[in-house]
């Protein structure tokens, strides 16, 4: 009788101790996360780029991993706050951020006081897309080409306007870079925004506007704006027939900017790489390429290493650039 009470009780600790493990929550960074929903922090309002991005793949872990993501707008200082509120988290994987260029490569440098370092507080999960900055004009404009452009600058020096979103932006320091690469000098005129800018380049106000794919496509599509040239490397397969600024006579020109996830530094590498699996799975998906070509982006899929690569180098390239084109957060 002793030795079955001693087997019955080993017997109901065993399935006592099973079911506990059934029910406890898994811990952050186990086989089974996640267990519960994720926050992505998206650090500007809804319906610019970088939301679109965020609920686009938000949707879709849904739909394929089966994951509960929520994405929650923290808008605010260019995008810095959105990232404070995710560098303060818990690094449990439950606390996400859609990034981008502008707030966590060149942002540092135009921001005084900030209470983060990127590179030190933040760590890279899931490269998701990049986009070229757009040079273009008004389709009544004298400029057809960008070599238009550059004979004018070249005649006038200092009389071809260009509108931007704003100081300081990936965009106004695309502009700047072309200045210096071409050898002319442009008057840069700031917008609070990408509309106000794309308003006034329409109108004739400023001679071109510089822009991403997304803010303009819409009217070059209307048949209202003139596309010269993009800045990436290669073509954006969203303006398949608008040439390169390389192609255009300047080898090796490149600025794009790129859009990401990341967590606060300490989140468990293995939740790092669940993820960033999770996102490359979807970017592979031609629906997906089609939904993210569609806002004018390329989607592209790098692994945490190229990502973290990607992200550091840039971050250390941008401070020079910032720095020469002397620009400043009014």
């Amino acid at each position: 009788m002793i030795r079955n009470l001693v087997s019955f009780t080993a017997l109901a600790l065993a399935l006592g101790t099973a079911a506990q493990a059934q029910t406890a929550p898994a811990a952050a960074g186990s086989t089974d996360y996640p267990t519960k929903p994720i926050r992505m922090v998206v650090p500007f309002p809804p319906g610019g780029g970088t939301d679109i991005l965020a609920r686009l793949v938000a949707t879709k872990l849904g739909e394929s991993a089966k994951w509960t993501v929520v994405a929650d707008n923290r808008p605010g200082a260019g995008g810095t706050l959105g990232i404070t509120e995710t560098v303060r988290a818990a690094p449990t994987g439950y606390e996400l951020v859609m990034g981008q260029k502008d707030n966590l490569v060149i942002g540092p440098w135009l921001y005084k006081n900030l209470p983060w370092e990127p590179t030190r507080d933040l760590t890279p999960i899931a490269h998701v897309a990049y986009t070229p900055v757009l040079i273009a004009t008004s389709a009544n404009s004298r400029f057809k080409t960008l070599a238009d452009v550059v004979a004018a600058a070249k005649a006038t020096p200092g009389t071809i306007t260009y509108g931007s979103p704003g100081n300081g932006t990936s965009i106004h320091l695309a502009g700047d870079l072309f200045e210096k690469a071409s050898g002319v000098k442009l008057v840069h005129v700031p917008y609070k925004g990408s509309n106000p800018a794309l308003m006034d380049a329409l109108s004739g106000n400023v001679d071109l506007l510089v822009s991403s794919v997304p803010s303009a496509i819409g009217q070059i599509k209307s048949g209202k704006l003139r596309p010269l040239a993009v800045t990436s490397a290669r073509r954006s397969s969203s303006l398949p027939d608008v040439p390169t600024v390389a192609e255009s006579g300047y080898a090796g020109f490149d600025v794009s900017t790129w859009y990401g996830l990341f967590a606060p530094a300490g989140t468990p590498a293995s939740v790092v790489t669940r993820v960033n699996a999770e996102v490359n799975k979807l970017l592979a998906m031609p629906e997906m390429k089609a939904a993210i070509q569609a806002q004018g982006a390329e989607a592209e899929a790098l692994s945490v290493s190229q990502f973290n690569k990607l992200f550091r180098d840039d971050y250390a390239k941008w401070k020079g650039i910032v720095e020469a084109s002397g620009a400043k957060i009014e």
